[in-house]
């Protein structure tokens, strides 16, 4: 056995013990060390890179680390295998996408006015935002010896005077703490309860002087982030709001390689370990305390994320997703608890989850539809939502189609040689001199911050900089030289953002000819699932009244270069809307009003779902889509008069 030592910038260790020919990125996923692996470890993206500090591993040479990077002990983890004890320096970037959890700042206008604004339209269109959740206070007579009812029993007697309910359940939590609690308030409580018609469901028990507030959870798992509120059931009011990588990341950037994982001996629970025990669970500690607020005083939890993330997130298994004919577990559950999968809020809270409607649009679709408010409105509208996937939606009041195509990692810099995830050191926004070439850019992080690479945003500004200023071509090639214009030695062109001394990394943030060719292809997947989509109804671009994107990315898109490089369709600015993490916000929709739980399933019920894959002409307009903006330039006739 030999030990192997990560040690990270900010000083702290984690030290584990490995077999001679173990895989270096192997020993850190089972330490618990975030290294991030976006392609799991095939040695494609060159992202899990950490520099030997001492000691020796066998490390094959890759196109990823220059002559004189390895001569410094950069290596890829997952091409070493320990052969001795180590030491490596797992740098800042490698786990920023895991270690940097925080909880948002919700004085932000924007960030209000997004919840505020789903929560006005859905009123609007005539859901109420009531839930079953209720705070009850009861007063009983105390017991004597001449009324010697057991506590519970009167305590349901007091509960069904006040509604005139057939059945009251008090689970065990419950009665394990209802003597002290009835002792104490001198037989005067409040209870936390959920009402049905016919029957109550008790879940806490409080003194009645107490204050009681009546906690909600609703979840976005992503394939990439997770994104968390807490909220207050009985006014809306959003408590606490939290972000953190999912830690499934080091287990691949897209859900094929997660699903793969889960094949192995004990995957299943590992992945599900990583998004619960490594994820949610520490956020919702995070936001708990800085509320001050018992997590048991969450009463329910509501899940949007993709089809296979609720699989992985519930402990099913997954594998069939991903085998023709490409069949899930379920659609729709209602029979999930938190208990059942190890939430760490009140062992009794009801997990509602956003329904599915396809093997690969799932219910972070179904809840951001709800929320683009397009089947309330009688004008054709698409919703897109950038992702790992790029999934749409495109319809009105009377139908409703969806799909979903893979972009692969690219939005989150995956298969990009600079590309990272939006996080420190990124660049998120860039122009162009068009005389000069020179680049002015915006860096993610604190003033002064140095740039460490591009995420995805910063990528479709850079790439369509680049075009418009005939710096490349359409194929994505370079046809004009300057100081930050260079080719290798296999005449491969790129261009420099930010000169190694500029930077903040150990070499220059660049984009190549073949992140170009990558990012390409990303897009033209988007666009021609658009157009297969609106081709199969017999319509074109020109009939879209309204586009509305949603995704982390989509926050710092430029919708006019997302249009200039042929992503977005050629269609006036002003149809182009940013509404947030709908999926989030769907998720606490559905969790604040059991109307709007019922109206996202028959949503998902009255969708069509295409599949791309069996669509003969979806190939063809792929091909098409890939080029800047297209190989049909009538199709972008602003962006050519530009």
């Amino acid at each position: 056995m030999f030990k192997v030592t990560f040690a990270f910038e900010d000083g702290n260790r984690v030290e584990a013990f490995a077999n001679a020919g173990d895989n270096l990125l192997e020993v850190a996923r089972g330490a618990n060390v975030a290294i991030d692996a976006p392609c799991s470890g095939n040695g494609a993206c060159g992202k899990c890179r950490v520099q030997l500090k001492s000691g020796e591993l066998d490390s094959k040479k890759t196109l990823h680390i220059s002559d004189e990077e390895y001569a410094v002990g950069w290596r890829l983890a997952c091409m070493s295998k320990i052969t001795a004890d180590v030491e490596v320096i797992v740098p800042d970037i490698a786990s920023a996408y895991k270690n940097r959890m925080k909880v948002a700042d919700l004085s932000s206008k924007e960030e209000i006015a997004i919840f505020e604004n789903a929560k006005n339209q859905v009123e609007e269109a005539g859901i109420k935002l009531k839930n079953s959740l209720d705070v009850i206070e009861v007063k009983m007579d105390a017991p004597s010896l001449d009324d010697t009812m057991p506590d519970v029993e009167r305590l349901t007697r007091g509960l069904r005077k006040y509604m005139n309910l057939k059945r009251v359940r008090v689970p065990y939590a419950v009665l394990r703490k209802l003597p002290d609690v009835l002792r104490k308030s001198n037989f005067s409580v409040k209870c936390v309860v959920r009402t049905t018609p016919d029957d109550m469901f008790v879940y806490d028990v409080f003194d009645s002087s107490q204050e009681v507030i009546v906690g909600g959870l609703a979840v976005d798992i992503g394939t990439t982030t997770v994104s968390a509120v807490i909220i207050n059931m009985e006014t809306g009011e959003i408590l606490a709001k939290s972000s953190s990588g999912n830690g499934q990341i080091r287990y691949g950037a897209d859900v094929i390689n997660r699903i793969i994982e889960t094949t192995k001996p004990g995957g299943i629970k590992k992945l599900q370990d990583a998004v619960i025990k490594e994820t949610i669970n520490p956020m919702i500690h995070e936001m708990c305390r800085s509320i001050n607020l018992p997590e048991s005083q969450i009463y329910r939890m509501c899940v949007a994320s993709n089809t296979t993330m609720n699989h992985l997130f519930a402990g099913i298994n997954a594998d069939y997703l991903r085998q023709e004919p490409y069949i899930p577990a379920f659609f729709k559950t209602n029979s999930m608890f938190a208990s059942d999968v190890g939430i760490e809020i009140n062992q009794d809270a009801h997990i509602i989850m956003a329904p599915n409607i396809g093997s690969y649009v799932g219910g972070d679709i179904t809840a951001g539809t709800l929320v683009s408010m397009i089947w309330n409105r009688p004008e054709f509208s698409l919703f897109i939502d950038l992702g790992t996937n790029g999934e749409l939606v495109f319809g009105n009041s009377d139908f409703m189609m969806s799909c979903a195509c893979s972009a692969g990692p690219a939005f989150e810099g995956g298969d990009i040689s600079c590309g990272m995830r939006a996080t420190d050191g990124a660049i998120e926004a860039c122009t162009i001199d068009k005389d000069t070439m020179e680049p002015t850019y915006k860096v993610v992080g604190e003033p002064g911050t140095k740039p460490v690479g591009l995420c995805g945003s910063g990528i479709i500004d850079v790439i369509s900089e680049l075009f418009m200023t005939g710096i490349i071509n359409p194929k994505g090639k370079f046809v004009r030289e300057g100081k930050r214009v260079r080719h290798d030695h296999y005449g491969m062109g790129s261009y420099v953002i930010a000169f190694e001394e500029e930077a903040g990394s150990v070499k220059d943030v660049e984009i190549t000819e073949v992140d170009i060719d990558n990012f390409i292809r990303a897009k033209g997947a988007i666009f021609s699932a658009i157009r297969t989509m609106l081709s199969s109804l017999d319509f074109d671009v020109s009939m879209i009244d309204d586009v509305y994107v949603a995704g982390g990315i989509g926050s710092g898109i430029n919708m006019q270069n997302a249009v200039n490089i042929g992503m977005f369709p050629d269609v006036p600015l002003e149809k182009f809307h940013y509404i947030g993490n709908s999926s989030l916000t769907g998720a606490y929709l559905m969790l604040l009003s059991t109307p709007a739980e019922k109206k996202t399933y028959e949503l998902a019920s009255n969708m069509t779902y295409m599949e791309l894959s069996t669509v003969p002409t979806y190939m063809d307009e792929f091909v098409g889509a890939c080029f800047i903006p297209h190989t049909d330039t009538n199709m972008f006739p602003n962006v050519h008069q530009r």
